[in-house]
């Protein structure tokens, strides 16, 4: 198990290539959720994630043998970012295996850090697979994403950039993926402040952490389905796993629809980018998933911003939805003249915006003198979304609610 004085000393290893990460307090989700709310703002790491840390390290202990041999490791991103720049730096070189549905910027992004890359398997672990192929058939040392000692010390650094900027801190939030950024940043808030609360968020798709601990052991999932790309594993490290019952407090998770609302209010309150696995630690404050007192203070640790742009719109989109910003609709219309416009009025009357507009007389499924009609509509809240519907139904149409 690791302890505070392994991740001091990672701190030395990697200071020169990974930053010191802004901490900065939100007025805005303090407001909202009554609490001291602080973000650690590790989206602005260099590579856009905190995976250089250990990454670092790691690559830094390697004895002469291993770096000759070149390293291999497997990811979904960041991780795969995080090797590259590190193996770069020190002249050694590296294959990544990531999953065929990696984000292309992710895979781009990693290939420009100068790594080989191999598309394999479906998720994270399918590629990890692979990638212990090559670890046999080519002689390379395997970069572990969590489940390494000194990978979850190169972590921790971030822990002590926490306690660094906001000693006074009651609770920290941070994702879990694997489990070695928590491992290491328990560790190093824990040994320094031990009444500190360390609590642990997981993508409800992807939630093997919580069901692990419940069971006192490892347990792996079947399968990953969320937006947070970045923790979608199917099980913890069994490493990280025992840093995680001795150390972390608390675990609990978020639903894709909370992890895109905090997402998209990131986006538009604090103009913060981030990727899902980022925006959980501040999903699960804003949901409360956890239960905290009036003004304790909260830090929400934003673990990365390395978000493809193709997904970052539908992202939006179910956050609008979240925020009743975004209403999509259909309507049973007669096929006559005038309904489309009648409908049209009753919109501007509203005051929505049409976003798109769908008008289909020839579907199977509609009657031979009707027409279905899609509406699109940018709403300012959920109450201009209900009134939009309560306005239609009021004239006479049957609504259907699809977003």
């Amino acid at each position: 198990m690791i302890s505070l004085s392994d991740v001091r000393e990672a701190r030395e290893r990697v200071g020169d290539a990974a930053r010191h990460t802004p901490l900065e307090r939100s007025r805005t989700f303090s407001e909202m959720s009554g609490a001291d709310v602080h973000l650690k703002l590790e989206n602005f790491q260099r590579t856009g994630a905190f995976k250089i840390r250990g990454a670092m390290n790691r690559i830094a202990t390697l004895s002469e043998s291993e770096r000759e041999a070149g390293v291999v490791t497997a990811s979904a991103g960041n991780h795969a970012q995080g090797v590259a720049l590190a193996a770069d730096r020190a002249g050694v070189d590296a294959t990544v295996v990531m999953p065929k549905f990696a984000p292309v910027s992710k895979v781009k992004a990693t290939r420009g850090y100068g790594a080989s890359v191999r598309l394999e398997g479906v998720d994270y672990d399918e590629a990890q697979a692979y990638a212990h192929e090559l670890e046999r058939e080519e002689g390379r040392t395997y970069v572990h994403a969590f489940d390494d000692p000194v990978v979850m010390a190169g972590q921790g650094t971030l822990g002590l950039e926490i306690v660094d900027d906001c000693p006074d801190l009651d609770t920290v939030v941070v994702p879990i993926g694997g489990g070695g950024l928590i491992s290491g940043v328990a560790v190093a808030i824990k040994e320094q402040l031990p009444d500190v609360r360390v609590v642990g968020v997981q993508a409800e798709g992807a939630a093997s952490a919580a069901k692990s601990l419940e069971a006192g052991a490892v347990r792996e999932i079947d399968s990953v389905d969320t937006i947070a790309d970045g923790i979608a594993t199917r099980s913890v490290g069994e490493q990280t796993f025992e840093v995680m019952a001795e150390y972390v407090d608390e675990v609990v998770t978020v639903d894709d629809r909370e992890i895109a609302l905090a997402l998209t209010l990131l986006l538009e309150r604090s103009k913060t980018l981030v990727e899902g696995a980022g925006a959980v630690a501040l999903a699960a404050v804003l949901s409360e998933a956890f239960e905290y007192d009036e003004d304790e203070t909260i830090v929400a640790a934003l673990c990365g911003g390395n978000i493809d742009l193709n997904r970052l719109g539908t992202v939006i989109r179910r956050g609008l939805v979240q925020m009743g910003r975004y209403l999509k609709i259909t309507i049973d219309l007669k096929d006559r003249p005038g309904e489309l416009e009648r409908v049209s009025s009753i919109v501007a009357r509203t005051g929505a915006n049409v976003y798109a507009v769908h008008h289909d007389r020839t579907s199977r499924d509609v009657a031979v003198n009707a027409a279905e009609l899609e509406l699109e509509l940018e709403t300012d809240d959920a109450e201009h979304a209900a009134d939009i519907v309560d306005a239609l139904e009021a004239d006479g149409y049957e609504v259907e609610i699809l977003s």
